[in-house]
């Protein structure tokens, strides 16, 4: 019954928030001295990655895989958003394996997840943290797609990310 009730409550976080028009946000990166403004970035689609909170491999894995990949879509900005300390995401990011980098941006209390209607209460090492995620918005500024991963190793990979792109991109 549990998995269904989690079921239910991802499905409905996914239909009340696609389309909608965003409200401007700007996060900063712990890892450099950059920010990012959505309202900066219109033109291009944007891949929102919400890692969780805490110590995870598998956030270190999708990571250092996008960071390997995302070159070869040049129309799509990645942001990386941890809710950790400045200290925690400095550490973990140290732990990436990839020649290439980008920042990561913190999202101090996760308040951009809960304005993403990402759902919280995921048990992690101890601890409750919002789902993993991938939010993608397009070059208006609309969500036009989110996943929700059902558990830390859940993730959107590299490839369905721009397989995503290229229907998205094919059909206008």
């Amino acid at each position: 019954m549990k998995p269904l009730k989690i079921l239910l409550i991802l499905l409905a976080f996914a239909l009340t928030s696609k389309g909608q028009n965003i409200k401007d946000f700007t996060l900063n990166s712990v890892t450099d001295k950059s920010s990012f403004t959505l309202s900066k970035s219109k033109g291009k689609y944007i891949a929102l990655h919400f890692l969780l909170k805490t110590e995870c491999p598998y956030c270190i894995r999708h990571t250092s895989e996008y960071f390997d990949n995302a070159s070869t879509l040049k129309n799509v900005i990645q942001v990386f958003i941890k809710p950790d300390s400045e200290k925690e995401i400095k550490e973990w990011a140290n732990k990436l394996k990839s020649a290439n980098s980008f920042p990561i941006y913190q999202d101090a209390d996760a308040k951009l997840a809960d304005q993403f209607n990402i759902p919280n209460g995921y048990q992690f090492h101890g601890q409750v943290v919002h789902y993993p995620a991938l939010i993608l918005i397009n070059e208006q500024g609309l969500e036009v797609f989110r996943y929700i991963g059902k558990n830390n190793s859940d993730r959107y990979s590299f490839e369905q990310l721009k397989a995503k792109i290229e229907a998205l991109t094919s059909s206008k």
